[in-house]
């Protein structure tokens, strides 16, 4: 567009002093991080959106965000689309984070799911950096170390560039620091490079892909776990209850679905009975 060419001409505002974002702007951007990624930003994340989208102005050279909401609903927007996603979405994480979930995965979900069947389906949805999949994995493998068992886990996230580094299984040697220490001799090398890496046997009973939560899912099902843990928390009720439908439609009779700590299903979801701190099982 000949306007955004003139715009991106236009010196840029400097890293220490970026421009404001004004209200149409964030209403815009705001209005399409929902349709896309089903995040609700309300006014007081106005602040958070300016920072996040500041090196996007930046690397664009655009001097405002009237000109970045432009490039977004232009023809050449879609390429953009993805960094903008990228920027908004929130990465904490860490292995083994609410470690109940896991002693519930270890003690009860894998020898029921051992004993009674010779397939096991897990997602962890929203895996973010890859920290809870391969503690998921590590479980997995330490609980029932039997390689003849067709047992296996897509981890997924909207997100490429956290998708990156959780395919390439390379941590600081700190975040490590939560991993116990028996799993971590067993399923954890240093990487020659610095840091440690996530051992082949783990790695191999994981595929990484992206997936948006608000498209079409392409795994038919039947689930016997999902993990969704802190996701559906920067979505509006009614994108909650739509998800969890979803999943329920996904999950076997007696399948498990582990929220985030301060998540629920209450008013949300239905044909989901409570069987521990934030973890349901689908009623028969």
């Amino acid at each position: 567009m000949p306007a955004l060419a003139s715009q991106a001409r236009q010196p840029s505002q400097s890293a220490m002093s970026p421009p404001a974002l004004d209200a149409n702007s964030f209403r815009a951007l705001a209005t399409l991080v929902k349709a896309h990624t089903g995040i609700v930003l309300s006014d007081h994340k106005r602040d958070l959106v300016q920072g996040r989208l500041a090196r996007r102005l930046r690397a664009l050279s655009l001097p405002d965000y009237a000109a970045y909401c432009a490039l977004l609903a232009s023809s050449s927007g879609e390429q953009e689309l993805g960094p903008m996603i990228n920027a908004m979405t929130t990465n904490v994480t860490r292995f083994f984070r609410e470690p109940y979930h896991f002693e519930i995965l270890r003690q009860t979900v894998l020898p029921q799911a051992r004993a009674t069947g010779s397939r096991f389906r897990l997602w962890s949805a929203g895996c973010s950096t890859g920290e809870e999949p391969y503690s998921i994995a590590m479980t997995l493998v330490d609980t029932i170390p039997d390689p003849r068992w067709d047992a296996r886990i897509l981890a997924t996230d909207i997100d490429s560039d956290v998708l990156a580094r959780a395919r390439a299984g390379h941590y600081d040697e700190e975040g490590a620091q939560t991993i116990p220490a028996p799993l971590r001799r067993r399923f954890v090398a240093a990487a020659s490079g610095g840091g440690i890496e996530i051992r082949p046997e783990i790695r191999a009973r994981l595929a990484f892909k992206q997936l948006n939560l608000m498209a079409d899912w392409p795994m038919q099902g039947p689930l016997d776990v999902i993990f969704c843990r802190n996701v559906v928390i920067y979505f509006d009720k009614e994108t909650q209850a739509r998800t969890f439908t979803r999943f329920a439609q996904l999950l076997r009779p007696g399948g498990w679905l582990f929220l985030g700590h301060s998540e629920t299903l209450h008013g949300v979801g239905q044909g989901f009975s409570q069987e521990g701190r934030t973890a349901y099982r689908k009623r028969a």
